[in-house]
């Protein structure tokens, strides 16, 4: 399976559709991410999306006959994490992956925020070596060495707009 942001030719907003939601992540008492999957280009693909908990109660309204438990799904683990993050895996024969039937999401990219560990020359040298030390791995191919260049999009996606396929 392949990272979404790889399929894409540019980095505008654009729609997927065929959308199974694997995990639900609960990042802390305001965000949410999205481990989900789509066909786009008739390959499998996944990515990550981004929501904050208002969007993500409008997504589980449309997962059809499996809305109304995973709303007690997600209140059950709001109600009792006491760790963040928390994880709702939908990836096993109990549990499968929750499609967004006749819904196409509009997302757009994300972009790493520039660190404040960039090289830049501070005035201040009081001769104390540098311990704290961000390098990539010289054996990663190069595949995996962009992912972490800071111009490159994240597989972390925003959710723009939601639509739904009406049928006559």
């Amino acid at each position: 399976m392949r990272r979404l942001i790889d399929a894409l030719a540019d980095d505008t907003d654009f729609f997927i559709e065929q959308v199974q939601i694997t995990a639900i992540v609960f990042d802390n008492s305001d965000d949410v991410t999205i481990w989900a999957t789509t066909f786009f280009d008739q390959e499998p693909h996944f990515f990550h999306l981004g929501l904050q908990f208002q969007q993500l109660d409008l997504l589980l309204r449309l997962a059809a006959e499996r809305a109304d438990r995973l709303q007690e799904d997600v209140a059950d683990a709001l109600a009792t994490v006491t760790e963040w993050p928390c994880l709702l895996e939908y990836t096993s024969e109990a549990e499968p992956p929750v499609p967004l039937p006749n819904v196409a999401l509009k997302l757009s990219c994300t972009y790493p925020a520039d660190g404040p560990f960039e090289d830049d020359e501070s005035d201040e040298d009081d001769g104390a070596d540098d311990t704290f030390n961000i390098s990539i791995d010289p054996d990663a191919d190069d595949a995996d060495a962009a992912e972490y260049e800071s111009s490159m999009p994240h597989n972390i996606f925003y959710l723009e707009d939601v639509f739904l396929r009406v049928e006559p």
